[in-house]
């Protein structure tokens, strides 16, 4: 019992089950790229699964935002936020932003134009089930749109800091 605690600081090293070999790059990584191929279409489907049956059961706008958005930001850790960039351009997560703002805020505007308060659902539509039905779903999909945008929107910046070039 004494001889194991002797010798297990100096042999048990993070090097030693994990070598890091000098200038070995993320994408030398065949089998994590192909893993992470293979799933983010999962990935992405999950979160087109929380989106539409957020107002049925647990999930909704922010949770199907968050996903999303983990989905690319996995895809760019593996592969290169340059990469990234050329599939989802930064103008393009900013016109998703605004439009998930704008689809909230003209939900709103709809409701009070045809006579009820602002987010007031049951004036979407001459049923009142159906109206709120239709409100929820269209605020969901603004919130999981601006959540997405957000989330991305912040990953870009910190990947342009300066310093960040590894």
């Amino acid at each position: 019992m004494g001889d194991r605690g002797k010798n297990s600081s100096s042999t048990l090293s993070p090097d030693t089950y994990h070598p890091s070999p000098k200038g070995k790059e993320m994408n030398d990584h065949t089998v994590l790229k192909v893993i992470v191929r293979l799933l983010l279409p999962f990935i992405l489907m999950y979160a087109f699964y929380v989106q539409f049956h957020g107002e049925a059961s647990p999930g909704g706008g922010f949770q199907a935002g968050i996903i999303f958005a983990s989905g690319f930001i996995v895809y760019s850790l593996v592969y290169d936020i340059e990469l990234l960039k050329r599939i989802m351009p930064l103008m393009a997560v900013r016109v998703i932003s605004a439009l998930g703002i704008l689809l909230y805020a003209g939900t709103g505007i709809v409701s009070i134009a045809k006579g009820g308060n602002f987010l007031d659902y049951s004036f979407l539509r001459l049923d009142n089930l159906q109206g709120q039905e239709l409100g929820i779903m269209l605020i969901e999909i603004g919130v999981g749109m601006t959540v997405f945008s957000v989330i991305m929107l912040i990953f870009y910046s910190f990947g342009e800091r300066p310093g960040n070039d590894a």
